[in-house]
């Protein structure tokens, strides 16, 4: 396993979970880890865990900046790329009366995660006790499942990259799968946006898929096809 892209990419994911705006598709990063993971052995949960250890620490980094002189500014960046004021004091009541366990479920809620450590720093949840368990459980569920998603895809996908070429390969398989997210990302909001803007996502939580922070967080197939499942059962039980 070559160390500096793994380096890259893990000080990439600690950027994003820090709050600035990269749009780039986080779970496909995470994704297409996993599938390099495939042939690294016994390495693989090496990479995981430096993976995991950067969004815990990206992730603590933006919910302080939240919580000190740079809030303002931070809110006013999440409300550029979607993610208003509005939605996020909804979001942080959420989170206020449910404490660490709605920090994981926001976490590991596709459209939704976006959002929540901002709103979980907006809340004035505590960080040792509340947020920080909640983000260490909602990142390794939603991180950890697509790389292991990831891992479970990666010999075909990388017998289909050294068939084309291994540069032009892994470029192709990117583009493809970023493709393919955009358009379901937008198919999607679309129909979310036509029955009210959202979905349910349990005990009250909705999916956000309003801005292009949404996108970079939830466009991989795997995230798509939950979103659409909420989509068809919020339209199947107001048929009922």
């Amino acid at each position: 396993m070559d160390p500096l892209p793994v380096l890259g990419l893990v000080g990439l994911l600690f950027v994003k979970e820090a709050g600035v705006p990269v749009p780039v598709p986080g779970d496909l990063l995470v994704l297409g880890a996993g599938v390099a993971a495939s042939g690294a052995g016994v390495a693989a949960p090496i990479e995981l865990v430096a993976i995991l250890l950067a969004g815990y620490a990206g992730g603590s980094l933006q919910f302080a900046v939240v919580r000190g002189t740079f809030r303002e500014r931070l809110i006013r960046l999440l409300g550029r790329l979607g993610v208003p004021q509005a939605r996020l004091d909804t979001l942080a009541d959420w989170l206020r009366r449910r404490g660490a366990g709605g920090v994981a479920v926001a976490r590991a809620t596709p459209g939704v995660r976006v959002g929540a450590i901002a709103a979980s720093g907006m809340a004035d949840l505590g960080y040792g006790r509340t947020f920080l368990p909640g983000l260490i459980a909602g990142n390794t569920l939603f991180v950890g499942g697509h790389f292991l998603l990831g891992y479970v895809i990666g010999p075909p996908a990388l017998a289909v990259v050294s068939g084309l070429g291994s540069a032009a390969g892994l470029i192709l398989a990117i583009v493809v799968l970023a493709a393919i997210g955009a358009v379901g990302w937008t198919l999607i909001r679309r129909r979310a946006a036509s029955r009210g803007g959202a979905s349910p996502a349990g005990s009250g939580l909705r999916i956000d898929l309003a801005g292009v922070g949404a996108w970079a967080e939830a466009a991989c197939p795997a995230c798509l096809a939950i979103s659409a499942y909420e989509l068809r059962s919020e339209k199947s039980a107001t048929i009922a």
